[in-house]
């Protein structure tokens, strides 16, 4: 799933995105796949259940 972020902190690595419906997602700072991410970059999400597992940029593979 795609979505846009929204909010990223460096210090815990945790967010939150947009999803493309305009909810809003947060998700946790060990999902993060990538060193750094900024506002409305677009990002792919894997979920398990209701939880953020992977973070990555949309145009990176999920590692």
């Amino acid at each position: 799933m795609q979505a846009t972020v929204k909010h990223w902190d460096p210090e815990t690595r945790g967010g939150s995105v947009l999803l493309d419906d305009g909810s809003e997602l947060s998700f946790p700072g060990d999902a993060v796949q990538v060193r750094a991410l900024r506002s409305g970059q677009r990002v792919q999400l894997r979920k398990d259940g209701d939880r953020v597992v992977a973070v990555t940029l949309s145009t990176l593979p999920f590692a």
